[in-house]
This record gives structure tokens, C-alpha cells and sequence, in this order.
């Protein structure tokens, strides 16, 4: 049983190589954003109530409940595509996409 977590880089060399299931458990995120997202969400802190639907349809899991004020929510920009679900889903439009700053 290998001790490290497979990686795309690794080439097995025998079927004991090669994973049986996911390469992660759920939620682990290997990678941070590699710099190609164009827009990127923002919260209006002033407008969210913390329903939690944008967390519930992110794709990529980069939505929680803020540790500060818990009525709110905050995104992890390290991995978020901004692909603007949370967007689209957020009835209060406590959300809007904005050009990603380079």
C-alpha cells in the first residue's frame, strides 16, 4: 500500500499501483488555482444572511461559513474557477462576479 497520496505525476508501474477508488477522500484539494480564472466572486457581507445555497451548489467545495461572524459565508480564492454558481444560485444577489485583478 503506498503511503503517499497518488498523484497524476506517478506512472504505475503494477496493478497494486493503481488506485481502486479516488485518488483523495472528498474535499481534499490538491492544487491551488492555476491563475486562469478571468472572474472571480464576491460577497456583500451587507446582503448575505447565511442560507448557505451558494455552498451548497459550488462545484469546487471553496465556500464555508465564515469562523468570524457565522451568519455569513467567505470563499477560499486559493481554489475557487469562478465558475459564478454561487452566483447564479444566491437569491439576494449578496453575490457578483467581478474581472480577476492581475
Amino acid at each position: 500500500m503506498m503511503k503517499t497520496p497518488y498523484l497524476r505525476a506517478h506512472t504505475p508501474k503494477t496493478f497494486a499501483d493503481i488506485p481502486e477508488a479516488t485518488a483523495y477522500e472528498a474535499g481534499y484539494l490538491v492544487t491551488k488555482n492555476a491563475g486562469w480564472r478571468n472572474m472571480r466572486p464576491v460577497i456583500d457581507q451587507d446582503k448575505c444572511i447565511g442560507c448557505l445555497q451558494c455552498y451548497l451548489y459550488c462545484p469546487e467545495g471553496v465556500i464555508a461559513k465564515d469562523t468570524e461572524n457565522e451568519k455569513k459565508v467567505k470563499i477560499d480564492y486559493d481554489f475557487c474557477k469562478g465558475c459564478g454558481i454561487c452566483r447564479r444560485m444566491c437569491k439576494l444577489d449578496a453575490i457578483r462576479m467581478e474581472a480577476e485583478k492581475q
